[in-house]
């Protein structure tokens, strides 16, 4: 489900004509820079960096937080386990990842993550990002490992509890239906693959943020995703159109303005890729 933003966002001026409109583009690395700053401004986030647990799982949208949280630079290649680059599927050499973070009462901890998930209550927050989303606000997180990955390892202690799955993920990743998507995928299934195999695991709980959500919650303006795409460059762009006040409307363009220029990463180290069928264990 997308996070309920009502409550930030400005009544909008009963005439259209007396709105102001304006039209903005983010690359997929603004949009993330972005989401970023929206997840750390939702309530129940700000809440449990005071007092509870704030669990960061790997990800890259999820080392921009860090990255917005600790105002230090992040290894963002290597901030997660699998990931999409170099025209495949693919997965980072196991000795180079990095995560997934702690933080209890606003600090980071050394606190293993999956002893910190057994302590969490309803208040406390899981940062996991995802790799489609759909209409409804539900998400698909790709997963190699036979157990489902993070996403088998948490979604049922907070789910169980009751606890916040926030899930930082771009409208470059939209599609028609992350259930039907679930029901056509399995990391067992494939007969061929483009580089690592994998299902994807769909969940309906967690409250998404996406770049409306994120402009909402910081600046009060309507956002609605109108077009997506771009060539020699702009790949994944996403574009939004933003009504409101015009102090409302100027401040929203002026925030995405201030993500141009954000710099791209190198992509991480891959475990080797060998191109030959997948051999399917049901097969």
């Amino acid at each position: 489900m997308f996070y309920d933003t009502s409550a930030f966002k400005k009544p909008l001026p009963q005439l259209r004509d007396d709105r102001t409109h304006a039209i903005v583009m983010l690359l997929p690395r603004e949009s993330k820079r972005l989401i970023a700053k929206g997840v750390l401004a939702v309530p129940e986030v700000q809440r449990v960096l005071e007092k509870g647990y704030f669990v960061v799982s790997r990800g890259v949208t999820p080392a921009y937080i860090l990255e917005e949280l600790t105002g230090q630079p992040q290894d963002k290649g290597n901030s997660t386990a699998g990931i999409v680059t170099s025209s495949r599927l693919a997965s980072v050499i196991e000795e180079d990842r990095l995560g997934p973070w702690v933080f209890k009462d606003g600090k980071l901890s050394e606190e293993p993550a999956p002893q910190a998930l057994a302590n969490f209550s309803a208040r406390d927050v899981s940062i996991k990002g995802a790799n489609a989303v759909d209409p409804k606000g539900n998400i698909g997180v790709l997963a190699a490992d036979k157990a489902g990955g993070t996403v088998g390892g948490i979604w049922g202690t907070i789910t169980a509890r009751g606890a916040h799955w926030v899930a930082p993920v771009s409208l470059e990743r939209l599609v028609p239906d992350v259930i039907e998507a679930a029901q056509h995928c399995g990391n067992h299934l494939w007969d061929y693959t483009m580089g690592q195999s994998a299902g994807l695991m769909p969940v309906v709980t967690a409250k998404v943020v996406t770049e409306i959500q994120a402009l909402e919650i910081l600046t009060g303006v309507t956002a609605v995703h109108v077009a997506s795409g771009g060539v020699a460059g702009s790949e994944g762009a996403v574009i939004l159109a933003l009504s409101g006040e015009e102090a409302v409307v100027k401040s929203a363009f002026e925030l995405v303005e201030s993500m141009k220029g954000e710099d791209q990463f190198e992509a991480p180290r891959l475990i080797p890729y060998i191109r030959e069928p997948a051999t399917s264990p049901n097969r």
